[in-house]
């Protein structure tokens, strides 16, 4: 460029000069000032190129520096050595991990990689979502594994008809071609996968997990070919679980098409899993058992683990060999359902981290020195656009949406959602329950996987006594899909020394309006004393009458969920009620055979988790019954009408100590002509039918009249688990009539009180009560055994 430059202004320039010597002065003046004015401009030109030179030249040169900047980090990176993390399976002693991942965090070990099977897929996998060891510690802490091994299902996710069935029977086994099989006895682990999905809510649209925060493996075995299967991809949550599905204990997981169980079956130790990931440096955390002598070999659990160890531990050779950090936490003092022992457990998986401490600073320096911020979760919220599930043969989508409790469309928690799919597990009419939340926009889109249990036809099974109905045998047969869908029928026949039976026909619609029908036949023989004995035998100066009593109702009805919380119902029932007593003198000995047909309507609501020993929840039943029309024997009948309610609250003091705080209330609307639905008194541990109810201090039937009041107060404390003492105090004021003047709310005329002793079994609550009042001049002992029915 410069040579060429040059030459144009030289030729320029002896043009200009030519001229000037040619040309008259003045125009030579004037062009030699235009020729100065050309040079300097030329040369500013210059200049001005120069330094445009000059900046690209800069810039490039720093750009260049800038690039080489950006290489030597990239190089520093790839110096960095990949880490990758393998945690093994190992049930309750996996708590190690947390230790582990506690002093790999204090070294400032950034992990690249995670792959774990059973107990290690749930660490690995949370730690993947972006959790830090700390609040994984914390997580653990506050799960109840009691609650999840059994695959706690809160008392509140049933019904009104689940909780009445499922507090009735001690035995239940499935019944088909009149055979009777064997319970599954098999956990579909909901617990856990309701915690699960509400602890990687974060990450709860990730499909490839590769893409979660560090990238993430789990294994599973495919429980029909003994295949290992790599789970990489699809639901987190499901993944997690079919790796931990520990056989015999959880059911298989089904994930397309391959039913899994426990990885830690074929690869308990997924190290070159890991390390095909990209890992350069592998540190192994060893949880699994060594072989256990013959002594130890005590329970079906351990010889489980025995056998799934007999391969992997052959295999760990090699791969402890292949491990660049090999921690090996000293549990042999724990089992694989040591969850009480948690957090020894982690102080073990620190010891043994910390003992090859000076081995784990090596792959740390002050460049990548790394500290593992908290996990922000994310909001508990979520918008539910639709709800996605595949038909059934039994059940009807509003069936489904019933017991979830919420709609497409619908703003709910992740509490919510728990809550619902609790619900629907509580039902038992499913064998498989799974649910994955997908992007829908800014919202979420619920895609439910339900497997309908085959078994549609039960046999059921309790055991029963009381000082009024006495001994007692349950046997029930319980039918799904009798007539429609989403319907269930119910017959209890109860043997001993007062037969009974309850047949009941019930089908649910969810939101819409579910109607049923009952029939039940009560009996029982008993020495009716001092003043109920008036009731029965109004003309007759006795002081004690032994009464057969016999009831059989049948009603017709509907119901349906008020504010989803509530059960609102009403119906028509048609009663027949017949008493007698030999001790009357007269030719039948009867005092009362009627047929009495009425209206009736009731809201309910249950929050108590525990019928019998309730810890927490509020309880309150209102009713109202109308008896329009009677054959009337007594030849006294008028219409009338009865109403009554009852409201109870239970709450926690302190540690096992609960207190439960009670009211019941009643009167009669109208005529009084037919006593024998009078409010009666006295005794407990009892069905309650009609209008009889507990009171302590007073023997079983004592005391009647058609209104009254009562209040009674229960201190429980749990000695041991399942173990109950407790001591209970109850007044009341009971006559005719006792609303339309101050006597309701005068000094209780009635007053009683017990101390008791109660333990939970698996046929129900076994009971004694030592009672007395003061009112009375003997105490009375109680006894009862098994669920009241």
């Amino acid at each position: 460029m410069r040579p060429i430059q040059l030459s144009i202004s030289n030729t320029r320039s002896k043009r200009f000069f030519s001229i000037a010597k040619k040309g008259a002065s003045k125009v030579a003046l004037f062009l030699q000032e235009k020729i100065s004015f050309c040079l300097s401009q030329f040369f500013i030109s210059i200049w001005g190129v120069q330094l445009v030179l000059f900046t690209l030249l800069f810039f490039n040169t720093q750009n260049s520096f800038s690039q080489e900047n950006s290489e030597n980090a990239k190089q520093d990176e790839v110096k960095r050595p990949k880490i990758g993390l393998v945690l093994s399976g190992g049930g309750a002693k996996g708590f190690a991990h947390i230790g582990v991942l506690k002093v790999l965090e204090e070294a400032g070990i950034k992990i690249d990689y995670i792959g774990g099977t059973s107990m290690g897929s749930i660490i690995g996998g949370l730690y993947a979502s972006g959790y830090n060891a700390s609040q994984i510690d914390s997580i653990f802490k506050r799960t109840n594994f009691d609650e999840l091994i059994n695959d706690y299902i809160p008392r509140s996710s049933k019904n009104f008809y689940g909780k009445k069935n499922d507090e009735l029977y001690a035995i239940v086994l499935p019944f088909s071609n009149f055979r009777v099989g064997i319970p599954e006895a098999l956990s579909k682990g909901m617990y856990n996968y309701n915690l699960l999905s509400s602890l990687t809510r974060n990450v709860r649209h990730v499909r490839d997990f590769n893409k979660l925060p560090t990238p993430f493996l789990c294994i599973g075995t495919n429980i029909e070919t003994g295949e290992e299967v790599l789970l990489n991809k699809g639901n987190l949550v499901q993944a997690m679980m079919a790796s931990a599905a520990f056989p015999s204990l959880f059911t298989p997981v089904e994930i397309d098409g391959n039913l899994l169980v426990d990885g830690g079956v074929v690869n308990n130790y997924p190290i070159q899993e890991v390390r095909n990931l990209g890992a350069d440096i592998i540190i192994g955390v060893d949880v699994q058992d060594d072989l256990m002598k013959r002594k130890n070999l005590k329970n079906a659990t351990r010889i489980l683990v025995q056998i799934t160890n007999l391969q992997s531990i052959d295999k760990m050779k090699s791969k402890i060999k292949n491990t660049d950090v090999y921690i090996k936490p000293d549990i042999r003092d724990y089992g694989v359902i040591s969850f009480d022992k948690g957090e020894e457990i982690i102080r073990k998986g620190e010891e043994a981290a910390f003992a090859v401490y000076e081995k784990i600073k090596t792959l740390v320096n002050e460049d990548n020195f790394y500290k593992k911020p908290k996990l922000k979760i994310a909001t508990d919220t979520l918008e539910i656009e639709k709800i996605n599930s595949d038909r059934l043969d039994n059940y009807t989508r509003e069936y489904i949406r019933g017991k979830l409790r919420f709609k497409p469309g619908s703003t709910i928690t992740y509490d919510d959602l728990k809550t619902g799919i609790n619900n629907l597990n509580a039902t038992q009419n499913f064998s498989t329950i799974s649910y994955c939340l997908q992007p829908d926009g800014t919202k979420d889109d619920l895609d439910l996987v339900l497997k309908e249990n085959p078994t549609q036809t039960f046999l059921k099974l309790g055991l029963h006594y009381d000082g009024l109905y006495k001994s007692a045998i349950l046997l029930n047969l319980t039918h799904k899909k009798t007539f429609l869908k989403n319907d269930i029928t119910s017959l209890d026949i109860i043997l001993g020394d007062n037969f009974r039976y309850d047949l009941n026909y019930y089908v649910e619609n969810g939101f819409n309006i579910s109607f049923g029908f009952r029939s039940r036949l009560n009996q029982f023989n008993r020495n009716v004393t001092t003043s109920i004995s008036s009731l029965f035998a109004e003309n007759q100066a006795l002081n004690l009458i032994n009464v057969d009593f016999l009831d059989l109702t049948n009603q017709a009805y509907f119901q349906t969920i008020f504010v989803q919380k509530f059960l609102m119902g009403g119906g028509l029932e048609y009663k027949y009620l017949k008493i007698n007593s030999p001790t009357l003198s007269n030719t039948e000995n009867i005092i009362e055979k009627s047929n009495y047909f009425s209206l009736f309507g009731y809201l309910k609501y249950d929050s108590f988790d525990n019928k019998y020993f309730p810890h927490t929840g509020l309880y309150f039943s209102g009713d109202l019954q109308t008896y329009l029309a009677s054959s009337d024997y007594t030849k006294q009948f008028q219409p009338f009408s009865i109403a009554k309610a009852e409201i109870a609250i239970a709450r926690t003091l302190f540690r096992k100590a609960t207190i439960k705080i009670g009211a019941d209330a009643g009167f009669n609307i109208g005529s009084d002509s037919v006593p024998f639905f009078d409010f009666i008194l006295g005794g407990y541990g009892y069905s309650k039918i009609n209008n009889f109810n507990y009171f302590y201090g007073y023997d079983f039937l004592s005391i009647a009249g058609n209104s009254f009041l009562k209040a009674d107060i229960t201190l429980d404390y749990e000695i041991l688990k399942k173990n109950h003492v407790n001591l209970s105090a109850n007044f009341a004021n009971l006559g005719d009539d006792i609303f339309t003047s101050v006597d309701w709310v005068s000094m209780p005329k009635y007053s009683g009180y017990a101390v008791g002793y109660g333990l939970e079994t698996i046929i129900g609550p076994i009971e004694i009560k030592q009672s007395w009042s003061p009112q009375m001049s003997k105490s009375f002992t109680w006894f009862s055994i098994g669920f009241h029915f």
